[in-house]
C-alpha cells in the first residue's frame, strides 16, 4: 500500500465513519448551531411547498348554511326591477249626517199583498183607484230625541175607526182604500200625532229580508204550530226562524185564544228581533255596513216619498247606541170585540187612546210602553 507522504491514509472499504477522535472533538456549542440549522431548513422548505402549490390544489373550506341561505346572485342594474308603486289608501268613507235632536214617529205597515205591494201602491198613488190588499201589521214605532230607546204601539188591525173621507171601516181598510198615505192620515188622526215616515213590507218583501239578514232569533213565548202555509211547529224560547217560518210567526192568531191580541203581541217580538239583528256588535256604528243594509232592504222596503234611501240611513244610523232591551211595547187600548156593519170588528178605548196620543206628543209614553 502506497502511503500519502505527511497524511492519512484514505478511508478504504470497510470503513462507515469519521474517526471516532474527530467525531468527539465536536462541542456542545457546535451540536446546539448543528440543530438549529436543520430545523431552519426544514421550516424553510415546508414554507415553499406551500406557497408555491397551484391554488387548484388547495381545498377551499365548506360553506356553512347560513352561506347557502344568503349567497345569492348579484343582479346587474338591468336585472333590476322598478319598485312597485305604493299603494293607495282608500278614502274614507263619506260621514253620515246627523238627525236633529227631535222625536220622530214612523208608522210601519205589513201588507197582506200575495202580489207586489209596492206596484199596487204606486198604482193607488197615481190613479186613486183602491187595490186588493190591507195592513196585517200596524204599528207606530216612537223614536225619542235622544235615539236610546223606542215604543213600539201595535194598532188591532180590525180596530173599528172613522177613516177620513170615507167613513166608519176597520183600521187596515184605509190600505186598500187609499195606500199609504191614507193610512197614515187615519192613524193621526185617531191618535192626534204627525206620522213623520212610513215603511211598508208585503209577503214577500217580509221573507225576502228575513232570510237575507241570514234569519231571525226569535223567543217564542209558548209553543205552538201554525196554521199557514207550510204548518211550522214553534217551540218554546228561542227558534231560529227563516223568512217563510218567521212570515208564519207574525201573521197567526187563529192558533190562540185571544186570536189577534197575540198575534200583535208576536209581532212586536218579531220586530224587536229584527232590531236586535240589525244592532248586533255594533254594527251600525258602521258607516259603510249601514249603507249596505240600507242598499239591501230597498229591495223589500216601500217608503214614503220624502225617505229616501239616505234618510233611511240617517234614521238607521242615529239608533247605533240603541239598548234593544229597553224598547217599550204596548197594544193602543181597546173596549172588547164585537160587531159593526156586519163585520166583527174590535171597538177602540177612546178614553185610553187619547192618553196615548197626549203621551206620543209630550214624550212621556214611557209610562204605557214598558219593555
Amino acid at each position: 500500500m502506497v502511503s500519502t507522504p505527511g497524511g492519512h491514509d484514505p478511508i478504504g472499504p470497510g470503513q462507515s465513519g469519521p474517526d471516532p477522535k474527530a467525531r468527539a472533538g465536536l462541542n456542545r456549542r457546535q451540536i446546539i448551531a448543528l440543530v438549529l440549522a436543520v430545523v431552519l431548513v426544514a421550516a424553510v422548505a415546508v414554507s415553499a411547498l406551500i406557497f408555491t402549490r397551484p391554488t387548484a390544489n388547495v381545498a377551499a373550506p365548506a360553506p356553512t348554511a347560513s352561506d347557502t341561505a344568503t349567497a345569492t346572485p348579484t343582479p346587474t342594474p338591468s336585472e333590476t326591477p322598478p319598485p312597485p308603486p305604493a299603494p293607495v289608501a282608500p278614502p274614507p268613507p263619506e260621514p253620515i249626517a246627523e238627525l236633529p235632536a227631535a222625536p220622530m214617529n214612523v208608522l210601519v205597515i205589513g201588507s197582506d199583498s200575495r202580489a207586489n205591494a209596492r206596484e199596487q201602491e204606486a198604482h193607488t198613488a197615481a190613479t186613486g183607484e183602491s187595490q186588493d190588499h190591507r195592513s196585517d201589521v200596524l204599528m207606530v214605532v216612537h223614536v225619542p230625541a235622544d235615539r236610546h230607546n223606542l215604543y213600539i204601539i201595535s194598532i188591532m188591525r180590525d180596530l173599528w175607526v172613522e177613516i177620513p173621507g170615507y167613513g166608519g171601516s176597520k183600521v187596515n181598510a184605509a190600505l186598500e182604500i187609499g195606500g199609504i198615505d191614507l193610512t197614515a192620515r187615519t192613524v193621526e188622526s185617531l191618535l192626534g200625532i204627525h206620522v213623520d215616515h212610513t215603511l211598508m213590507l208585503d209577503f214577500n218583501g217580509f221573507r225576502g229580508l228575513t232570510d237575507g239578514l241570514g234569519g231571525i232569533d226569535v223567543n217564542v213565548p209558548f209553543p205552538f204550530q201554525s196554521t199557514h202555509d207550510t204548518g211550522h211547529v214553534f217551540s218554546g224560547g228561542v227558534n231560529h226562524l227563516d223568512g217563510q217560518a218567521a212570515l208564519e210567526f207574525s201573521r197567526e192568531r187563529y192558533a190562540f185564544s185571544d186570536g189577534d191580541y197575540q198575534r200583535v203581541q208576536n209581532q212586536r217580538i218579531m220586530l224587536r228581533a229584527i232590531l236586535a239583528k240589525l244592532t248586533a256588535g255594533g254594527a251600525l256604528n258602521d258607516v259603510n255596513a249601514v249603507r249596505s243594509l240600507v242598499g239591501f232592504a230597498a229591495c223589500c222596503l216601500t217608503v214614503d216619498r220624502g225617505f229616501d234611501p239616505v234618510q233611511v240611513a240617517i234614521l238607521a244610523h242615529s239608533l247605533r247606541n240603541l239598548d234593544v232591551n229597553a224598547i217599550g211595547t204596548m197594544t193602543l187600548p181597546t173596549a172588547g170585540t164585537g160587531f159593526a156593519a156586519g163585520q166583527s170588528v174590535v171597538f177602540p178605548d177612546y178614553g185610553g187612546i187619547n192618553a196615548v196620543g197626549a203621551a206620543l206628543r209630550d214624550g212621556s209614553i214611557g209610562q204605557y210602553a214598558v219593555p
